[in-house]
């Protein structure tokens, strides 16, 4: 049986008369990496803040990695590695007078320290610069750095905000690299995140969160199949008129349409059959002067859940 690294059980959390998070459960497996996503004001932060032990739910129980939060929650800080937004580097210290003091911080034993600093620092490609300061570094350097920083202490669970803020696209692909191996390791990851493609790329699970409920919880395949195995975008002349659109939304097989400037967007789900219908139903309303067919994405299925941009 799975181990579970992370457990909501009905988890309430109110600021006076306002509801951060609604009756939330879920639960994050030992060893995956999960995503939580949801726009601005979802409740993502306070959910993380109590997983960390830094604030307490109004009801309900948190457990993580088998403490439970509400009984002893600084038993489980040395347990966890942060890698918030703001890498919170010391600029103007070496790379390696860093991961020193985050060292002496977690009371790291002294013995073996410097072939673990090695090890990390060549595991972020930065061995080379450990004796430059940090403030002579790009921001995909500072990334890392911040990222292995958080691994020197030997966190069992490690969360991160927005990895890729911030750093150009070879950058991104190494500090990815680097996540999956963690997973490869046993590390647990939690990964709050604004970029659906990092999210695509990394998470064996996503749980969609919005006014502190939790929307929907599965693979990023699964939640994509969730919202239909089709998308068409079709360029008609004249513009799609509403009656149109009525018309598409009508079918069966149709999760949804919209139209959009000369564009009508239809999701589908049923294949070539459903397909085939929407695009007889427009060529006979309408000049259809342009098809495409995709995948849905997670931005159309996050979308859909609530209404906004991830954004937002």
């Amino acid at each position: 049986m799975t181990e579970t690294a992370i457990e909501l059980t009905e988890v309430t959390k109110r600021f006076g008369s306002f509801t951060a998070i609604d009756n939330l459960s879920l639960r994050v497996e030992r060893g995956e990496i999960f995503g939580l996503l949801g726009p601005n004001g979802s409740g993502k932060t306070t959910t993380i803040n109590m997983i960390s032990g830094l604030s307490r739910p109004t009801s309900g129980g948190v457990t993580v990695l088998g403490v439970d939060m509400l009984v002893d929650p600084q038993r489980i800080r040395r347990s966890l590695g942060t890698v918030p937004q703001e890498n919170a580097l010391y600029e103007e210290l070496t790379a390696e007078a860093n991961l020193r003091f985050h060292a002496d911080l977690f009371d790291v034993p002294r013995k073996g320290l410097e072939k673990r600093i090695t090890s990390l620092l060549e595991l972020a490609q930065l061995d080379e610069r450990r004796k430059s300061r940090v403030s002579t570094f790009s921001g995909g350097m500072k990334r890392r750095l911040a990222l292995v920083r958080a691994l020197l202490h030997e966190p069992e669970l490690l969360y991160f905000d927005e990895p890729a803020l911030g750093v150009d696209v070879q950058s991104r692909r190494a500090l990815w690299d680097r996540i999956l191996e963690l997973k490869e390791r046993g590390t647990t990851v939690l990964i709050t995140t604004n970029y659906l493609e990092e999210a695509n790329v990394l998470c064996d699970r996503l749980g969609i969160i919005d006014r502190g409920r939790l929307v929907a919880l599965d693979s990023p395949s699964n939640l994509r199949r969730s919202f239909g195995d089709t998308v068409l975008e079709m360029r008609t002349q004249p513009v799609p008129a509403e009656d149109i659109v009525r018309k598409v939304r009508a079918l069966p097989g149709v999760v949804s349409a919209v139209a959009a400037d000369e564009w009508l967007k239809v999701t589908v789900e049923g294949g070539a059959a459903v397909t085939g219908k929407v695009v007889t139903a427009v060529v006979e309303s309408t000049s259809l002067e342009e098809i495409q067919s995709r995948e849905p994405s997670l931005d159309e299925v996050f979308l859909s859940l609530t209404g906004k941009e991830l954004r937002e």
